[in-house]
């Protein structure tokens, strides 16, 4: 295997391809990504054996073939190499390496057979659909801080993507929760997603997907089975397997009682929060909100450490309430509302509490209060 390329074009496929190579390895080739000199390019591969994704550049090819080579170091030793540098790679004289050219600097690379590489094989996906990149990043985007961490609720480790249909009108529809807090945003289905199956789309394959969305304007090819999920964009295609569990019905918990509409401006609501909420402690977290006649007073106490208070005005004309809730849920809630104002529609301090830019927004967020 001989082939030269651009250094950039490398380093940004690399970028790509090394970030599914788990650091600790029981099985060696795993370690490693698969270079495929072939027509016209080269072709960089890495898998966990859960995900996989391929990418081709553009590469002059002197002689065809492949191999295998560990993953970070390869990364690492191209990202180091000197801009606007052609990289030379070519399978050494002795058996199993690979030797790296670039300018006055050379490497030698101990190599694993690429036969022995793993193939995630896809089988059959027979839904297909185009969907705009910023729309199918803002689905991710929205919804992704909610995906729960704990392993033994594993089918909450994920995006629930499903289709629905809301009054006649075909929705695309993206759900994360951790039982605290619940973020749902929705789109209009792109034509070929109506019908699909409902899927849940693992934590390590939507902060992947996040990352290879890189041009707002382009467009993203989905493709779906029941079982696995593949993503295209650009030069790169990344698939992966599917979370095997039953996605709790969500609807559930999505109040639609809640009378106490409170109107506050999103920047001063998130900034106070913030501000008070430096005194409570990192287990408890827990901030209160005291509502009156358009006033909000935001407090937080801690024992060991003091405590703290703020007003703002607002717009509440209700009876007043003193609900919890924890100040970090809060405050990524705010970092995801778009608009000047966040629309906060209250119960009673035991009950969920529904979040959102204004009525009927696209996104929407529960959130659980705490004991204060």
């Amino acid at each position: 295997m001989r082939a030269t390329l651009e250094r950039a074009a490398l380093l940004k496929a690399l970028a790509h391809v090394h970030r599914v190579v788990e650091r600790r390895n029981t099985i060696p080739i795993l370690a490693n990504v698969l270079i495929r000199a072939g027509d016209g390019g080269l072709r960089l591969q890495a898998t966990d054996l859960d995900l996989e994704v391929v990418e081709s550049v553009a590469a002059e090819i002197g002689q065809a073939g492949a191999t295998t080579v560990p993953a970070h170091t390869f990364y690492d030793i191209v990202r180091k190499l000197p801009d606007g540098s052609q990289v030379s790679l070519e399978m050494g004289g002795e058996r199993g390496t690979l030797v790296i050219r670039a300018g006055r600097s050379r490497f030698t690379l101990q190599t694993l057979p690429d036969t022995d590489f793993p193939d995630l094989a896809a089988g059959e996906l027979p839904v297909r659909f185009a969907i705009g990149a910023a729309d199918f990043k803002r689905l991710i985007d929205k919804t992704q801080f909610a995906i729960s961490n704990e392993e033994t609720r594993y089918y909450l480790n994920g995006i629930y993507l499903h289709a629905v249909d809301s009054s006649g009108v075909a929705l695309l529809r993206a759900v994360a929760t951790d039982g605290h807090r619940l973020a749902r945003v929705e789109m209009p289905a792109p034509s070929g997603a109506v019908g699909m199956p409902g899927v849940i789309v693992p934590r390590k394959t939507v902060a992947e997907i996040q990352r290879l969305v890189e041009d707002p304007e382009g467009e993203v090819q989905v493709e779906l089975s029941p079982t696995k999920i593949r993503v295209s964009i650009g030069q790169v295609v990344l698939t992966s397997k599917l979370i095997d569990g039953t996605f709790p019905d969500y609807g559930r918990v999505i109040p639609s009682g809640n009378d106490k509409r409170l109107t506050v401006d999103r920047l001063e609501f998130k900034s106070a929060v913030d501000r008070v909420s430096t005194i409570s402690s990192e287990r408890g977290r827990a901030v209160k909100l005291s509502l009156a006649d358009r006033k909000l007073v935001l407090t937080v106490t801690n024992p060991d450490s003091g405590n703290a208070t703020e007003e703002i005005e607002v717009d509440y004309d209700n009876d007043p309430l003193d609900i919890g809730f924890n100040s970090r849920y809060l405050l990524d809630i705010a970092d995801q509302l778009e608009g000047d104002t966040a629309l906060i529609r209250l119960a009673d301090p035991g009950s969920p509490t529904l979040v959102q830019d204004r009525d009927d927004a696209p996104a929407l967020y529960v959130l659980m209060p705490m004991r204060v």
